[in-house]
């Protein structure tokens, strides 16, 4: 932040969240406004340039949740304002697209100038649509530019440019819907969450709704954000990936769409799509916003509601500085706006039950599914049995049996691994070489259908070989371990040769719309078995789904992670919630290595409670979170020896000045779980104490005035998802 001085004759076109032009050294740079003061303590200030833009983009309170980050997330201030403002946006020219219409002038009755049959019928058709873009109008009526120019010659269209948004929905059509009737359990809730939103209602105003999968969460709120705007108010609604879930976006803008305008925001967006939709919410035309992580920034005013859904989600948190979690942003935002919060899940974080358990949130239950039907029946296989018979066996003989089943009713199978590729790795069972990655401390992954060996922390790639490259062996009988989508969609198609069968992964899906052709094709009925990764675990409802397979339950389960067991029990419990969703009972197979493990044993019953009472004990006992908040400090650097050096000496100095702060635990520095990625080597710290506000304050400081090696670099991760 820096100080310029504003000239006589800018003062009524500056505001707080204004773009202006600066001089900068010998520069010219944008900035953004973040304050206006009486004076300053600096001498022989320069004068602004100039303003650019006629409306301020940051509003005061969304810069005040800006500076909070900062301080909060250990990052600074300039940092968690580009957060805010997307790069679309942040630019000097505002990058509106102009496109020429054509449309009707008016004529007084009986001067019709004189026209030819091709040019009557063209003026014909002019007048019928009133307007439409010029270019439109000429494929539609196989005509050319130059006979429209003649129209216009004759005084009987104007051809004019006007702005046109870039609607990334523009070509899709979504029908409208109306409300459905709420049963007891979902009126409650949305009782609550409704009076809460009344003017000055004293109470809680941040809502947990843990409901089990197909409850009918979306519903609550889609009724709650209309009365949200029947208040005047805008809404906010949180998705964990929302390229990955399009049918949520459809319910939106088809319940919506015939009274307000709905904007959508996230990374798949282009620029110029991505520039139309903000500054569609800015000047107030959308109303109701609909985005990953970085929507919760969206400048809606006045906000009434924000919707964080499957507020469990790890890719709420960002990975990069700052490192906010969208969640937890959201709520603050909602207290500092006076709007309500409300966190929905069928398997909440521990964080938000435990706040819910203590009185910070309001928990709200839709123990049921909204149509009354069952839970699916969830079968746990002893993959041990199995493999005593066939070593190599993907797939259960229950599972292979309940596949051909639904292949023979005409019901549709969902099968789910969360891993990539073909095989995990290559090894050579003579000498034992694994293939590694020369970047990270990794093995490479096997494509079969590109022919390569993958990284999928760096990207390296390389031709898999067909002997052991090891020059003292030279072994040809190299082996494929472990398994992937590839190698578990080429063992069906061998199984089930007449079944259509699709593979959606991130390898699959290579262009913008896979995602969105493969689920129709699903719906549609054009596909017997989908094959895929986490990308199929959450918000698809599909009625003729009656049976899932999840390959390899206990793959998550053996992380070197205290959060290891709750991942495992969420995804689990989400997959599961595919199936049974139409008039036939839902079937589930969970096939693991540790079928007694309490994380599966807790999903089979579909039992969160439990699992929630057993897991805060573990971490009651350990000060994990949510008992105790979580920082860490990674250190990275091409040395080993240099970077683990620097990790030693962070930590004296933070033993050494820390001293005084209650209950602070300090362990480390200990290599990461991947000791090197992308040819950096990491050392990690951890400190874990009750009251992380206090502590980022402190070690921010203490951090700008410790020098490190050059070629040291040091991240904070206040609250991790992952460690």
């Amino acid at each position: 932040e820096f100080d310029y001085r504003v000239p006589e004759n800018m003062k009524d076109a500056v505001f707080i969240g204004s773009r202006v032009k600066v001089p900068f050294g010998a520069r010219r740079l944008m900035g953004v406004v973040t304050g206006l003061a009486e004076r300053s303590q600096c001498r022989d200030l320069l004068d602004l340039l100039g303003v650019v833009g006629r409306e301020n983009l940051v509003t005061p309170k969304v810069l005040s949740l800006a500076r909070w980050m900062a301080e909060y997330y250990c990052c600074p201030v300039e940092t968690a304002l580009k957060s805010v403002l997307p790069d679309a946006v942040r630019r000097e020219k505002e990058g509106w697209r102009e496109r020429l219409f054509i449309r009707a002038l008016p004529q007084p009755s009986g001067e019709t100038p004189k026209l030819s049959p091709r040019q009557k019928a063209l003026w014909q058709a002019i007048r019928k649509r009133r307007q439409m873009p010029l270019q439109e109008f000429i494929q539609t009526a196989s005509t050319t530019a130059t006979t429209v120019r003649r129209l216009e010659d004759k005084g009987l269209v104007a051809i004019s440019p006007r702005v046109m948004d870039r609607d990334p929905f523009a070509h899709e059509t979504i029908l409208p819907t109306q409300k459905l009737a709420l049963n007891p359990a979902q009126k409650a809730a949305w009782e609550h969450i409704v009076q809460a939103g009344d003017d000055n209602a004293p109470g809680q105003r941040t809502f947990l709704l843990h409901g089990v999968t197909g409850s009918g969460k979306t519903e609550v709120y889609l009724q709650a954000i209309e009365h949200c705007l029947s208040q005047g108010k805008g809404a906010i609604v949180l998705v964990p990936e929302i390229s990955l879930t399009p049918q949520t976006v459809e319910r939106f803008k088809a319940r919506f769409s015939a009274r307000t305008l709905t904007a959508v925001l996230h990374h798949k967006l282009s620029s110029g799509e991505r520039h139309d939709e903000w500054h569609k919410i800015r000047q107030g035309r959308a109303r109701i916003v609909i985005g990953a992580r970085s929507a919760v920034f969206a400048p809606v005013h006045p906000l009434g509601l924000v919707i964080v859904d499957e507020e469990h989600e790890s890719s709420y948190k960002q990975e990069e500085s700052p490192r906010y979690h969208a969640r937890d942003v959201a709520v603050l935002r909602a207290h500092q706006e006076q709007a309500i919060a409300v966190l929905g899940s069928a398997t909440p974080s521990m964080e938000s039950y435990y706040h819910a358990q203590r009185g910070k949130y309001q928990l709200l239950q839709l123990p049921r599914r909204a149509d009354a039907k069952t839970l699916p029946l969830v079968r746990v296989v002893d993959m041990r049995t199995t493999a005593r018979k066939e070593k190599s066996a993907i797939f259960s003989p229950q599972l292979k049996e309940a596949i051909t089943a639904r292949l023979q009713a005409g019901e549709q199978t969902i099968l789910f691994l969360n891993r990539r590729g073909y095989s995990a790795s290559l090894q050579c069972p003579l000498c034992g070489y694994v293939a590694g990655c020369p970047r990270c401390s990794i093995s490479l992954t096997y494509h079969r259908q590109a022919g390569q060996l993958r990284c999928h922390v760096c990207g390296h790639a390389e031709p898999a070989t067909q002997v052991c490259p090891q020059p003292s062996c030279q072994n040809p009988q190299i082996r494929f371990a472990g398994i992937g989508t590839q190698r578990v969609e080429e063992t069906l198609r061998k199984l089930f040769p007449k079944a259509r069968v699709q593979r959606m992964d991130s390898d699959a899906l290579k262009r913008k719309e896979d995602y969105r052709r493969i689920l129709h094709a699903f719906r549609q009925g054009k596909i017997d078995i989908l094959l895929g990764t986490q990308m199929i675990a959450k918000g698809l409802h599909f009625p003729n789904v009656t049976l899932v397979g999840i390959i390899y339950a206990d793959l998550s389960l053996h992380f070197p992670d205290f959060r290891a067991g709750e991942r495992t029990f969420q995804l689990l419990t989400q997959v599961a919630g595919r199936a049974g969703r139409g008039d036939v009972e839902g079937e589930v197979f969970v096939q693991a290595f540790t079928p007694f493990h309490p994380a599966i044993q807790y999903a089979r019953q579909h039992d969160y409670i439990g699992f929630y009472e057993q897991e805060i004990e573990f971490r009651q006992e350990l000060g994990y979170p949510p008992i105790q908040r979580l920082c860490a400090l990674t250190l990275r650097g091409r040395n080993e020896d240099k970077t683990r050096l620097a990790a030693e000496h962070l930590k004296k100095t933070i033993q050494k000045n820390l001293v005084d702060f209650n209950n602070l635990t300090l362990a480390g520095p200990a290599p990461a779980t991947l000791l090197r990625a992308e040819d950096f080597f990491r050392y990690q710290l951890t400190l874990r104490a009750n009251r992380m506000a206090a502590l980022s304050k402190r070690l921010q400081t203490l951090i700008q005035e410790t020098p490190l090696p050059e070629d040291v670099r040091l991240s904070i991760d206040v609250d991790p998802a992952h460690l």
